[in-house]
């Protein structure tokens, strides 16, 4: 087989893997659905993702988590999780095991698990940032936004 076939039957395997990972956590998240406990459906919600993702063949790094190491006992900022890979795979990991944490316990539609890979070292960690440094970080750099794009971007809540 060439690396390239052998490269795609990777990342199709990845891509499946990935998707057991969301429907994993959502099924957790699900069975506190409408219970009103947030924390709760979270608490499960994060196992799930983290007990899946541990079985990945990766090394992954967790960049975008649940908080930094001593707000959350897993899922946390600079987090390695995942079984390790024979070929070197090394990616960075962006995880919210229930964005909607709320909507999920009032049993309201539109929460959702989300689960991003990159290489490593491709996601920007954004932990130490704040939407004001965001902003000022964009206007150091003499960056020419459109108005109304700006205008959106103001909107976007945070």
């Amino acid at each position: 087989m060439s690396e390239a076939a052998a490269r795609t039957e990777l990342d199709r395997a990845l891509a499946l893997d990935i998707v057991r990972v969301t429907e994993a956590t959502a099924v957790a998240a699900a069975r506190w659905r409408g219970r009103g406990d947030e924390a709760a459906a979270d608490a499960a919600a994060a196992a799930a993702m983290y007990r899946e993702i541990a079985r990945l063949p990766i090394e992954g790094v967790v960049v975008v988590g649940e908080g930094e190491e001593d707000e959350s006992p897993i899922l946390y900022i600079g987090e390695t999780i995942g079984a390790g890979s024979e070929n070197g795979l090394s990616l960075d990991l962006a995880v919210d095991p229930i964005e909607g944490t709320t909507l999920c316990a009032k049993a309201l539609p539109n929460a959702l698990s989300v689960f991003a890979i990159a290489e490593r070292g491709s996601l920007l960690a954004t932990a130490a940032f704040s939407g004001t440094e965001c902003f000022e970080a964009v206007e150091a750099m003499e960056i020419a936004f459109d108005e109304e794009l700006a205008d959106d971007l103001f909107r976007i809540p945070g």
